[in-house]
């Protein structure tokens, strides 16, 4: 599936959802697989041995959080991508999902430049989400940026950059929970991403406040196929916002990033003009949308 990614990446990038891209695959597997994978049915189409399509459906479950909550989970949502030489096929993932999700509310994402598919799912009585109208709407873009001529980062003073191998499992597992707190986010999860080929603890990233709290921290996951990099999570404590941790953290990436020989770096957001956060932070360090995807219901029935 990531080989995939890879290859729609090389010819068209902004048919990769947020969902599809190299590192989310990556990261969403490997946080999730262990705790919610037997409510994960997937379905994978080849053409000869080369595979060209994959469908991710994830049925309804429990969600169980660090502050103790639990969420019931009702629905149904695909992840799902296409080769473009094999477009055709999405008529076999939305009949594959329709299938494994009968009875459901089933969401899905497609991409807005993907025309051929917004069709087909028209067709299958998918139709726009109410939840991705209006400035607070929740649908996400793909920002990207060249790392060509990066500026230097700079941190508030006894404020230091460290990495997942220097600080630690625990300490990795820390920051994620306080910047996403209440969050899904596991010490097991954390062995699942460690466990992902993709994933390089030098490539994770931490900033270290005075008092020894890991403020903000970054995985970046690099495609070597592509020469590209990607920013997945992106979190920052709440007690330490505002001080430009951020983006002192995404330009010290960016910079261990080409390093590492990527040229160009991609961070997905909210997009809609209610979620300013996120967005303007990485405007401020060089990133552009190049896509944005378009959130899909079918009611139950």
């Amino acid at each position: 599936m990531q080989g995939l990614a890879q290859r729609v990446t090389a010819v068209r990038p902004d048919l990769v959802n947020s969902d599809a891209s190299f590192g989310e695959l990556a990261w969403i597997w490997g946080k999730g697989h262990a705790r919610q994978g037997g409510t994960w049915p997937r379905r994978l189409w080849f053409s000869g041995d080369v595979l060209v399509a994959w469908g991710w459906a994830y049925l309804p479950h429990q969600v169980r959080r660090s502050d103790g909550s639990v969420k019931d989970v009702t629905n149904a949502y695909l992840a799902y991508q296409v080769h473009p030489d094999h477009a055709a096929l999405v008529d076999d993932v939305i009949g594959w999902y329709d299938a494994v999700a009968v009875g459901l509310e089933r969401t899905v994402l497609s991409q807005s430049t993907d025309e051929f598919a917004l069709k087909r799912w028209a067709a299958q009585g998918y139709e726009t989400d109410p939840a991705s109208l209006g400035d607070t709407a929740d649908w996400t873009q793909l920002n990207q940026r060249d790392l060509s001529d990066l500026e230097q980062p700079v941190l508030p003073d006894g404020f230091r950059f460290r990495t997942a191998d220097e600080a630690g499992p625990q300490a990795a597992v820390q920051a994620h929970v306080d910047a996403w707190a209440p969050s899904t986010y596991t010490a097991e999860g954390y062995e699942g991403v460690r466990r992902m080929a993709a994933y390089r603890g030098d490539l994770h990233v931490l900033v270290e406040a005075p008092d020894g709290t890991m403020a903000a921290s970054t995985i970046m996951w690099l495609d070597e196929a592509n020469k590209t990099a990607e920013f997945e999570p992106v979190g920052t404590h709440p007690a330490y916002r505002r001080r430009g941790l951020g983006t002192a953290m995404l330009l010290h990436g960016m910079h261990l990033a080409r390093a590492a020989g990527a040229t160009h770096m991609t961070v997905a957001c909210l997009g809609a003009p209610g979620h300013p956060a996120a967005r303007g932070l990485y405007y401020g360090v060089g990133f552009r949308p190049i896509s944005r995807d378009m959130p899909l219901i079918k009611h139950a029935g």
